[in-house]
């Protein structure tokens, strides 16, 4: 095969990743719930107006409403796909105040946006007169929706201008709200039946009070006598790690691109001896830029030959697979390319084995392709700056402590600039990619790896990606929240966050930044806005309490128990 023909396959290969990446990426993979944000630009002049507004609205529906014992009660009546939502108003020197509607509930967006009009339809339409017309195709639909009188309904617009999550985690993942509220209640119940004075549970083995626990729960809750729904159905898990092979697998074949242009210009000794010696000046440059930045040094668990080792398996797959795959589209091409006169291909093992040493050669390439991103990686950072003493309002930090704590959770919202430049835009829209599909494949237990608090949570790209806004519903106070990411996330939160302008001093893209605890929480406190608006369906329930909820129930499903798996069941009781 000639080097024309190679360059035609491989040119055939990555247009034939993208198709498949823009399918998955776009696919109808099912989700019990869903997270999304929209940002409306506000005009300076009405933010007063629109601040006004949304409290008009918590004013209302908080504890304006007898006939509801609840907070909220008519709004989450109302909605009842809805888990948490909030209203916020983002202020800055850097833009124009920043109207946010986030929400997280259960099924499509449609389903609840036909709710939310139907309940705040009237106030919300006053906000959006605040907000700035856009200058794209839906400004005719904006012009319609704000008119005097305007009858227009707000959904189609509200859809329209929904931001989705660059990464989100779903805490309790899979639970919809009515089975969250409905565990809560049998809980609630069993824990009056045995504080009871008298009752035929004491002295009684595990399997026998599970027996009768059941026996008297069946008659108040009937459906504890159906199977449990699946909480991530199959479909749902092979389509998220599908995606998330299929982004590693166009990320290496975008990587290895160049080494595999290389192999076919030049011979292979030339290859291995070019791709080596540039690999030798590229690591002592870095070697020379290891050092952190002074006082910016946390040590770390991080373990290169370790990683390299663990994934070495993977890449001799990678190896077999893109061969297989490759050596057909190169035959193709070819054939395709007799037709004008190139002459095409022998099929033979000779022929196989040529496109599995460019593709192996590729691979050897990233000793210098990575090295190569990291050293451009490591020169910005030396120079960038960070935010030691951010300005903080202390009205603003009076404000956020007289709405928060009066619950089990706590909700924040953040807007933070983006540094500017090819590569930072490159590694922040490909990590958050590569960390959301991890996300969806590692966080299947209701908990974000050990981190226990954290119910609702994303990040999302505004303005052209300018700006990336967090959003997040968890439980106990604000500091201890973050103290629970910087000990546990401080990694992911790094790759997540490094790439905002202030940002505590970062080395590599993962060391340090997040793990300086005191600089990364002035900063996200300086860029935090104070949630207005706030609303839990179920304010009172931690993530531990509602796993462990769902754990009770699923056992009295269960007709009988083994004495060994009665006993551990009663651990929750």
């Amino acid at each position: 095969m000639d080097t024309l023909t190679y360059l035609d396959g491989f040119a055939a290969g990555l247009y034939l990743h993208h198709i498949i990446y823009k399918f998955l990426k776009t696919g109808a993979g099912h989700m019990l719930q869903t997270t999304l944000s929209v940002p409306l630009d506000v005009r300076p002049e009405s933010a007063s107006r629109l601040a006004a507004l949304i409290e008009q609205v918590k004013l209302r529906e908080d504890k304006g409403r007898p006939e509801f014992a609840e907070n909220f009660g008519r709004l989450l009546q109302d909605i009842p796909v809805l888990h948490f939502m909030s209203m916020s108003v983002f202020h800055s020197t850097s833009y124009d105040p920043i109207f946010i509607i986030e929400a997280n509930f259960d099924g499509p967006p449609a389903v609840f946006w036909r709710q939310f009009e139907a309940m705040l339809g009237d106030v919300v339409r006053d906000m959006l007169r605040c907000c700035k017309k856009p200058l794209d195709r839906w400004a005719t639909l904006y012009d319609a929706v704000t008119a005097s009188g305007s009858q227009v309904a707000l959904a189609p617009y509200l859809e329209a201008r929904t931001q989705k999550p660059s990464v989100f985690h779903h805490g309790n993942r899979g639970l919809s709200r009515e089975r969250v509220l409905s565990e809560a209640k049998l809980f609630v119940t069993l824990r009056d039946e045995l504080d009871q004075p008298t009752q035929p549970y004491r002295g009684a083995n595990a399997a026998t009070v599970h027996q009768r626990l059941r026996d008297r729960m069946l008659a108040a809750y009937p459906w504890l006598s159906t199977p449990a729904p699946v909480r991530i159905s199959p479909f749902e898990w092979f389509w998220d790690r599908l995606r998330f092979v299929v982004f590693l697998v166009i990320t290496l074949f975008v990587l290895t691109l160049p080494g595999v242009i290389l192999a076919l210009l030049v011979p292979v000794f030339a290859d291995l001896a070019v791709v080596t010696f540039l690999a030798i000046l590229i690591l002592a440059s870095i070697f020379a830029l290891r050092k952190p930045l002074p006082g910016t040094e946390v040590t770390t668990q991080f373990n290169l030959p370790l990683l390299l080792w663990k994934a070495s398996p993977y890449i001799v797959g990678y190896v077999l697979a893109a061969t297989v795959v490759l050596f057909p589209l190169d035959l193709a091409t070819s054939w395709a390319l007799s037709k004008f006169g190139v002459a095409p291909p022998e099929l033979s093992m000779a022929a196989f084995w040529s496109v599995a040493r460019h593709i192996s050669l590729g691979l050897y390439s990233l000793i210098v392709v990575l090295p190569l991103i990291v050293l451009w990686l490591r020169y910005l950072e030396t120079r960038d700056s960070s935010q030691d003493a951010p300005v903080i309002s202390e009205a603003l930090l009076e404000e956020m402590a007289r709405k928060e704590d009066w619950v089990a959770q706590n909700h924040m919202g953040s807007i933070v600039l983006i540094k500017p430049g090819v590569l930072r835009t490159i590694i922040i829209r490909a990590g958050h990619r590569g960390l959301g599909l991890l996300l969806r494949v590692t966080a299947t237990d209701g908990y974000l790896g050990s981190m226990r608090t954290v119910h609702f949570a994303h990040w999302a790209f505004l303005n052209n990606g300018s700006r990336l806004l967090f959003f997040s519903n968890f439980d106990q106070s604000w500091g201890a929240y973050l103290d629970d990411f910087i000990e546990k996330a401080h990694v992911g939160l790094t790759l997540a966050w490094g790439d905002g302008v202030g940002f505590p001093a970062t080395r590599f893209l993962i060391f340090d930044g997040a793990s300086h605890g005191r600089q990364f929480k002035n900063w996200a406190l300086a860029s935090r806005a104070v949630s207005r608006f706030w609303v839990s369906a179920y304010p009172d329930l931690t993530v531990n309490q509602i796993e462990r909820n769902n754990r009770i129930a699923n056992g009295l499903r269960e007709q009988s128990l083994t004495e060994e798996r009665a006993a551990a069941w009663m651990t929750d009781l």
